[in-house]
Formats: C-alpha cells, sequence, structure tokens
C-alpha cells in the first residue's frame, strides 16, 4: 500500500511535471501564433494602407491625365480657331488686293481709253477745222482750239 501510495505520488509528480512542460509548451506555441496572427494583421493592415494609397494615386493620375487631355483639346480647339482666323484674314487681304488690282486696271484702262479719245478728237478737229478753215486766222484759231483742248477734257 505504501508502494502504491509511493507509486501514486510519483505519477502525480511526473504527470505534474509533464502537466507543466506540456502547458508550457502550449503556451509557447499559443504565444507564437498569437505573435504570427498580430504580424498577420499588421501585415494585412499595412497592405490595405498601401492599397488604398495605391488606389487614391491611381484616381490623381486619372485626374491629372484628363486634365492634360482636356487642355491638349483646348488647346486644339485654340489653334483651330487661330488657323481659321488667319485663313480668312488672309482672303480679305489677298481680295482686297485682286480689288487694287482690279481698280487701278479699270483706272488705267478708263484713262487709256479718255487719252485715246482726246488724242483721237484732237486730231478729228485739227483735220476737221484745217479742211474747213482757210487763212491765217483759221489756222490761230485751230491752233488755240488745240491748246485748250487738253485742259478741258481732262
Amino acid at each position: 500500500m505504501f508502494v502504491a501510495l509511493a507509486l501514486l505520488v510519483l505519477i502525480a509528480g511526473i504527470a505534474k511535471l509533464v502537466w507543466r512542460a506540456l502547458t508550457g509548451a502550449l503556451d509557447g506555441h499559443a504565444a507564437a501564433i498569437r505573435s504570427e496572427l498580430d504580424e498577420a494583421q499588421r501585415l494585412r493592415e499595412e497592405a490595405q494602407a498601401l492599397l488604398a494609397d495605391t488606389q487614391r494615386r491611381q484616381r490623381e493620375a486619372a485626374r491629372e491625365a484628363e486634365a492634360i487631355v482636356e487642355t491638349a483639346r483646348e488647346e486644339a480647339r485654340r489653334i483651330e480657331t487661330q488657323a481659321a482666323e488667319r485663313t480668312v484674314q488672309a482672303m480679305a487681304r489677298r481680295e482686297r488686293q485682286a480689288l487694287d488690282t482690279i481698280a487701278r486696271a479699270e483706272a488705267e484702262a478708263a484713262k487709256a481709253v479718255r487719252d485715246a479719245a482726246v488724242d483721237l478728237a484732237i486730231a478729228a478737229t485739227a483735220k476737221l477745222l484745217a479742211e474747213d478753215s482757210a487763212g491765217a486766222r483759221g489756222t490761230a484759231l485751230i491752233d488755240e482750239a488745240i491748246g485748250e483742248l487738253p485742259r478741258r477734257l481732262n
């Protein structure tokens, strides 16, 4: 009975030691798991923060790209408008030049016709007066009339 009691005390002592070792190992394992879970949670939060930052940067980049595209469109419209204005101005300038050239040509043609008519009238008058008038007095009248014709016709 003492032996049984001693055996029972020995088994209880060994069980207590085994229990402590087992619970110590399990507590250490639980602490390691808890530490890994905490690390995983920290990494997850860090990954979420990085994801949110990346998404925010992506949205900003998309807004900047849209702003750049809109600026480029506005610049293209402005350049197109300027080109159209320059074209209209150039066409108006060329039209004015053409009209000025035509007006000068018309004026020159009218002057040439007037000059030819004056010359023809002078020649015809001189011929008629020469044929109709005789003597010194007729010649003097003819010369006087011929001298006044250019002044009166211009």
